[in-house]
């Protein structure tokens, strides 16, 4: 299919008279069009489509439609009616009353062609560049990040259903790849056992029962991959995705010991971020957080806080469920730049902050990160002996402890994960005969003490922020970032925000990029309508409490 031009954009009058009639007080629709005019052009995505075949349906109507469809929650099928059928998205889009609109499938295809390019930035972006243009949004203030999980779109499976299910995909490949050479190759108790889903199946309660089982299902498994792995096999069988899968999920549940099948201990199998957790969503991973444990990804989200303006989501991250957020600081700033919405204060909770990430975002983005710095986890850490007890003087290379004794050594070096640190050192003459010696060296053996430093700036960031968190005035601030629970629960409620709609971490994120748009799109109306934000919620009976009194009611 190919891009055409669709004129001018203007909505027809006859659309225009009968929406005015239909809707005299307006709908989201209607108001977002008259506010921000054509949020999306055909040029903006002239790229997903070739330049001859036949005329595809209009690139920027159907973004805008995917993004109605995410504020009201839509499916493909009621998304495609309400194109055909709703006067106030025909007049959102432009569109003539006896326009018949598209088949439903036009909108899985365009969102693969989106995905294909990398294209779902660009809807976030292009609600905001209108936005801007209508003074709607402040970028240069405040704003606030939080993550939350996301659920896979293919369902959780026990390690027996998943072991199974692999095999059983990679047999449906190779069955429409080369139906032949797999009935050729293919066991007699295959079909038995593997020519329906495993949910199916019932397997033994037995300990010992379902370990023969998990031997059975990873000898049929280590057979098929010796087959499709052999000279005499086509060559293009190696290339399937379900074969590459099955071989991923049987180096990480089984090995050969003694040239028999054997399920892997827990402790020799794979790291979390490569383990996979379903033969359906290869990109999916196990996540924890807290007592949170899920399979599937991790989105964070940013928005602006300012109290005169709608508080508009400016970035949206999608990662597997394994990516910590202290690694998505950078990231997000860097995203936040190439769109222009960099904050001066950028809220965020404890996950986050780190003393480089903040040094970085102060040097290569100008940006504050603010956020409760993890509270130091040595053994002498708020004791006479801690590290904050001791004085460093940065320019001679020199610390000084509490006693008065100076260091001898000041060495630059990595620490075990990698980062630059300076381990100071001193002298065990020095050391031996102080009578704090035991209270203040970090073993009960050593002789003298030993620091590890972060170097200077990320030293002075550290020990300025643990202060200033115990400040009530900082307390105070920080309960601006609280506000971004909000802005998810909206995602949850409105667009299933938890939840992946499609399989895979591009869709995924294509999914979130929708549902930053539709719930910007949605905040606007209400400040175009002047409806009120919701208080936090709290019970008739919880609104007694005394005001020095907890939930629990200690004092």
């Amino acid at each position: 299919m190919s891009m055409q031009p669709v004129g001018s954009g203007e909505i027809p009058a006859e659309t225009v008279r009968v929406a005015r009639a239909a809707f005299p007080k307006g709908s989201l629709a209607i108001r977002i069009r008259d506010e921000l005019g054509s949020l999306f052009t055909d040029a903006e995505f002239a790229d997903l489509f070739p330049v001859r075949g036949k005329p595809a349906w209009s690139p920027g109507r159907l973004v805008l439609v995917l993004v109605l469809q995410f504020v009201e929650g839509l499916t493909d099928r009621q998304a495609a009616e309400a194109v055909r059928a709703r006067i106030d998205f025909k007049y959102a889009l432009g569109l003539r009353l006896d326009d018949p609109g598209f088949d439903f499938s036009v909108l899985s295809e365009f969102r693969d062609r989106l995905v294909g390019a990398d294209a779902g930035p660009r809807v976030l972006d292009g609600v905001l560049a209108a936005a801007r243009d209508k003074g709607l949004l402040k970028s240069a203030g405040r704003a606030r990040t939080d993550s939350t999980h996301v659920l896979s779109a293919a369902r959780e499976l026990c390690w027996l259903e998943m072991v199974a299910e692999t095999l059983r995909s990679a047999l449906n490949a190779l069955a429409q790849a080369a139906p032949d050479w797999l009935t050729a190759v293919a066991e007699p108790d295959w079909f038995r056992h593997y020519a329906t889903r495993a949910e199916d199946s019932r397997f033994p309660k037995a300990r010992a029962k379902r370990g023969e089982v998990a031997v059975r299902i990873g000898t049929d498994g280590m057979r098929l991959l010796q087959a499709v792995l052999s000279p005499q096999a086509p060559g293009e069988l190696r290339a399937l995705n379900e074969v590459e899968t099955l071989r991923q999920m049987w180096v990480q549940h089984f090995h050969l010991v003694g040239g028999e099948v054997r399920r892997r201990d827990p402790k020799d199998r794979p790291p979390g971020a490569m383990r996979l957790v379903t033969p359906y969503d290869p990109e999916a991973r196990g996540g924890k957080k807290n007592d949170m444990v899920w399979d599937g990804y991790k989105v964070h989200v940013t928005e602006t806080c300012e109290p005169d303006f709608p508080n508009l989501v400016t970035n949206v991250a999608t990662t597997v469920s394994t990516t910590q957020d202290l690694l998505m600081s950078g990231r997000i700033h860097a995203d936040l730049a190439a769109r222009d919405c960099l904050p001066a204060e950028h809220w965020v909770d404890a996950g986050y902050p780190s003393a480089s990430q903040v040094v970085a975002g102060r040097r290569d983005h100008g940006v504050e990160l603010l956020g409760p710095m993890a509270a130091s986890t040595a053994a002498q850490a708020g004791g006479p002996f801690s590290q904050d007890a001791f004085t460093i003087d940065w320019d001679r290379q020199q610390v000084t402890c509490p006693n008065g004794v100076a260091s001898t050594q000041w060495h630059e070096r990595r620490s075990q994960h990698g980062l630059p640190v300076i381990r100071v050192r001193f002298n065990p003459v020095d050391c031996r005969p102080c009578p704090h010696l035991r209270d203040c060296a970090n073993s009960p053996r050593a002789e003298r003490r030993e620091l590890n430093l972060r170097h200077r700036a990320e030293h002075e960031v550290v020990r300025t922020a643990r202060a200033e968190q115990q400040i009530d005035e900082w307390k105070e601030r920080y309960k601006i970032r609280a506000g971004v629970e909000g802005t998810i629960a909206q995602g949850v409620l409105r667009c299933g925000l938890r939840r992946s709609r499609y399989r895979g971490l591009a869709k995924t994120s294509l999914q979130h990029q929708l549902t930053g748009a539709a719930i910007n799109l949605a905040r606007i109306d209400a400040h175009l309508t002047d409806t009120p934000r919701a208080h936090t919620r709290t019970s008739h009976f919880a609104a007694l409490r005394p005001a020095d009194q907890t939930i629990d009611g200690a004092k």
